[in-house]
Order: C-alpha cells, then structure tokens, then sequence
C-alpha cells in the first residue's frame, strides 16, 4: 500500500516504472495446479454421480432419498467451482485494468523479520481504503483497494467479501 490515500504510485520516485502487462502473456504459476485439482474435481465428481443414479435404479425408496442427495453433491461442487472461476476471472481483469491505470495496489507494509505484517502499519493504510469506499460505495476500485487492506490486515473472510463485491461492481453495466 503507499502513502497516498489513492493508492497513486506516482509519489514514489524511487520505485522503478512499470511496464504494461505484454500480449502474449505467460501462463500464472497457479493455474496449471487449479486445473490439475479441477481435473480430479471433476473425476470425484463423476464418480459420486455415478453411486447416486446406482441407488436410484435400485427401486429402493430409501436408496431413491439417498441417491437423489447424492446427486445434489455434484451439482453444489459444479457450481462452486463455476463461482470461484469466475471470480478469479474478474479479478484478474481488474488487475490487470488497475495496472494498466497506475494503481495497482502495493504490498510495501513493514514486515517483521519472520514476515508478519506490523499490525499499526496495516491499521494506518487501512484507514484510507475504508474512508474511500464511504466516500464512492459504487466504485469497484475503492473496494479492490479495500480488499488488501482488509488482507494486511489479516482479515482474509471480509478481503474476500471486498473482494467478490468489487467484482459485482465491475461486471455491472
């Protein structure tokens, strides 16, 4: 986070300029893991279908009930996954938006030597974040923002709420 309550990285003649991100971009470190884990996701998932309809040809009414709820395990996993997708989608356009503009948020909080965050430090650049989500409650960039700091902070649940509202913001017309 920088000194300035925007987040502008131009006060900070010491940081080298950045370059915008290239077209022909290099595949992040995580996604060939996430798609590996959604592979087996998908393999667990086609085998749980599987069990279910198994019950459900039995003709056993309990074997029917349970089948049946069997099935909705599937449908619940598809569709967190789906949302997750997503989101990460959108958060990475914004970044990439945020980039392009200059303002990016920057981890630059002091850290103790084993890497934990200086609990004051995150207080004092949360503050601003906060002030500006009150000031605009409809700018997506006031709550990306807010979301690391709610992160600095330690506060992983509301950065992650932060987080998905920004995104509705973005993705509205």
């Amino acid at each position: 986070m920088s000194g300035s309550p925007t987040g502008d990285q131009t006060d900070r003649p010491s940081q080298s300029p950045r370059k915008p991100p290239a077209s022909g971009r290099k595949v992040p470190k995580g996604l060939l893991g996430t798609l590996a884990v959604t592979a087996l996701l998908v393999l667990y998932v086609w085998q749980i279908a599987g069990r279910g309809i198994a019950m459900i040809r039995t003709g056993e009414p309990v074997l029917i009930g349970i089948g049946l709820g069997v099935l909705i395990i599937p449908l619940l996993v598809i569709g967190l996954i789906v949302r997750e997708y997503r989101l990460a989608a959108t958060v990475q356009t914004m970044a990439d938006t945020l980039f392009a503009e200059g303002n990016l948020p920057v981890d630059d909080l002091p850290r103790s030597p084993g890497g934990r965050i200086d609990r004051s430090a995150a207080d004092e650049a949360f503050e601003p974040r906060r002030a500006a989500v009150e000031a605009a409650p409809e700018d997506w960039r006031a709550w990306y923002h807010l979301a690391f700091a709610y992160d600095g902070s330690g506060d992983r649940r509301r950065a992650r709420e932060s987080l998905r509202k920004a995104a509705g913001l973005y993705r509205a017309p």
